[in-house]
């Protein structure tokens, strides 16, 4: 797929690198078995590559460097910087240029590469003028350190606004059948513009793989959001049961289901799925040719209507 109107040609589904560094307090997942699992993704054509300067402090594109380590051509680098962390705590943005372009050259010293691919704030949070960040960027592009720019977890007016000072090549975002509340306003404005959607959650941080059973095991990181407490879980688990029952009948997983529901949302679309072995690869490559009936689309769009998953996560903000 071309990423946006005019850009790159990237595969038509992303390699998110997140979980396989520790992040949120995790451990970090086995370094040769993620690092393989990259190469393996890279040798069956997927070359888009998810990371932030911010997923275990570093940590995440040190291991992405040692993996494109003399194949740097094979892989198209996405990067999201902006975010400062402290002992596994959200201490908020620093989205100042002069803080962008510290930023920057530890991202490519980490990476082991000249230029970044794609390089984006990981949000905008009004601290910076939107000119500021977007223009430094753009600076960075001029210079050559930069290829793409890329915006993440913005609204409409606000991509509007980045689109204005530099062209956007991609917007990142959650999406998923039970988080469709960027199909309104978001989602057609990047159309409008020509910009390509890179969607991450596309299971619903494991709501849609038919795997999660109430109530969730006490340590569970979705504790923190409700759609995942009480009542809430029951609910919506039931609601689940249809995408279940639909992936019975045609032989494929909740997850598969739910991958594939993304990507038949449109070309400008890719889901990004996140990995940390390789024996995930080949059933997240299947999910990519499931196609759907008419009939199923509007069952699927209909029981998942906006509003039918109860509660919230940190994508409704």
């Amino acid at each position: 797929m071309n990423l946006g109107q005019n850009g790159p040609l990237v595969s038509k589904l992303g390699l998110g690198c997140m979980r396989m560094s520790p992040v949120w307090g995790s451990t970090a997942s086995d370094e040769s078995e993620s690092i393989a699992t990259i190469q393996a993704a890279l040798d069956k054509g997927i070359n888009f590559l998810n990371t932030g300067d911010f997923y275990g402090a570093g940590h995440n594109e040190l291991l992405v460097g040692k993996a494109i380590r003399g194949r740097r051509d094979d892989a198209f680098i996405s990067v999201k910087f902006g975010a400062v962390f402290y002992n596994n705590q959200w201490l908020g943005l620093d989205l100042r240029p002069i803080a962008i372009k510290n930023f920057i050259n530890y991202s490519l010293v980490r990476l082991g590469i000249d230029t970044i691919d794609l390089y984006q704030p990981c949000r905008l949070d009004g601290s910076v003028p939107v000119e500021d960040v977007i223009g430094t960027v753009a600076d960075l592009i001029a210079e050559g350190k930069v290829r793409h720019l890329g915006v993440s977890e913005i609204t409409a007016a606000q991509l509007r606004q980045a689109h204005s000072v530099h062209p956007v090549t991609a917007l990142e975002i959650g999406y998923s059948l039970a988080d469709r509340q960027i199909e309104s306003d978001l989602l057609p404005t990047a159309e409008e513009l020509g910009i390509g959607v890179v969607t991450f959650a596309n299971t619903a941080e494991g709501l849609l793989t038919g795997e999660m059973k109430a109530p969730l095991p006490a340590g569970s990181y979705q504790h923190h959001f409700s759609r995942f407490q009480g009542e809430n879980l029951i609910k919506n688990l039931a609601t689940v049961e249809v995408l279940k029952q639909m992936a019975k009948e045609k032989g494929h997983t909740p997850a598969q289901l739910a991958i594939a529901w993304v990507n038949a949302q449109g070309g400008h679309i890719m889901p990004l799925v996140s990995m940390s072995r390789r024996a995930r690869l080949p059933e997240n490559m299947e999910a990519m040719g499931i196609t759907f009936t008419p009939a199923e689309i509007e069952t699927l769009n209909t029981h998942f209507a906006p509003g039918a998953i109860v509660g919230g996560t940190y994508l409704q903000r």
